[in-house]
């Protein structure tokens, strides 16, 4: 096992675990389908690692989301689809494709150093590469066949910001607001209609109004609410320790006790 690479030692062990006769029974019975969830799974919590800056997590969680990569290559090797190189020389092929102003198209660095791209340009050549790549730029999907299985929030960003590259989008953030406080509107007119679909849509709106806000202010709308979750969090548990010290209980207290208690936790912060 030492002899070997590390790369090389991890594809070897999954082979084993997958073997029919001598693997593991769990291992054995996955497939593409079942697997997907702990993907999904595994890369949320390498984010949540980097968000709170342990490192020593991020490493074993960054592992645990490459021993995806390595079973779903293994199961579709198994299928006659493709393998662990095809997925590496694929990823390869792209980022020099990507990054003409880098490589050549062997992939050798430019003689002459990169071209000098200004980040907005550099975000334009990415997105006109994967335009051309997905066939977009015949008409097929405009806003670049975003992976629907994306959270909503982030979804929404991906959205908004591909329709305003075809120069479909509000003026400045203040616009935007605008727009909000319109949205706000029609949430109260459905909400006075009992319309749960026509209010659930009319929500949709207002979140989708929101997300763009975020994305003209430059903040990426799924962290902002993330820190709006563990603020929320935080101030609910100081409050309820509050209420407890003055002798009360969170069950018994009513409404305007858990305020009075929020207000204070609010001021003990600022």
């Amino acid at each position: 096992m030492t002899s070997q690479q590390p790369i090389e030692t991890l594809l070897r062990l999954m082979a084993a675990l997958r073997d029919p006769e001598r693997g593991c029974a769990w291992d054995q019975v996955q497939t593409l389908q079942t697997l997907a969830p702990y993907t999904l799974e595994e890369a949320y919590e390498v984010v949540d690692a980097i968000e709170r800056g342990d490192l020593d997590e991020l490493k074993g969680e960054l592992g645990d989301l490459l021993l995806q990569v390595v079973f779903q290559a293994q199961v579709a090797q198994e299928s006659g689809s493709f393998a662990f190189d095809d997925v590496v020389r694929a990823i390869c092929a792209k980022l020099i494709r990507r990054h003409p102003h880098v490589f050549t198209a062997d992939g050798s660095l430019l003689p002459d150093g990169p071209s000098r791209l200004s980040l907005d340009e550099l975000d334009a050549q990415w997105s006109l590469s994967k335009a051309a790549e997905r066939g977009a730029g015949e008409g097929k999907d405009l806003l670049g066949s975003i992976a629907k299985a994306l959270p909503a929030l982030t979804r929404a960003e991906k959205i908004s910001r591909n329709a305003a590259r075809h120069g479909f989008d509000w003026a400045d953030a203040e616009s935007v607001i605008a727009k909000i406080r319109e949205e706000v509107d029609e949430v109260a007119d459905a909400l006075r209609h009992d319309d749960r679909d026509h209010l659930a849509e009319e929500i949709g709106d207002l979140l989708f109004a929101v997300v763009n806000l975020a994305r003209h202010a430059g903040i990426d709308p799924e962290y902002s609410l993330k820190k709006g979750n563990i603020k929320f969090e935080r101030r609910f548990h100081a409050m309820a320790a509050l209420i407890a010290d003055d002798g009360g209980s969170l069950a018994e207290a009513d409404l305007a006790a858990m305020e009075e208690a929020w207000q204070r936790v609010k001021r003990s912060e600022t």
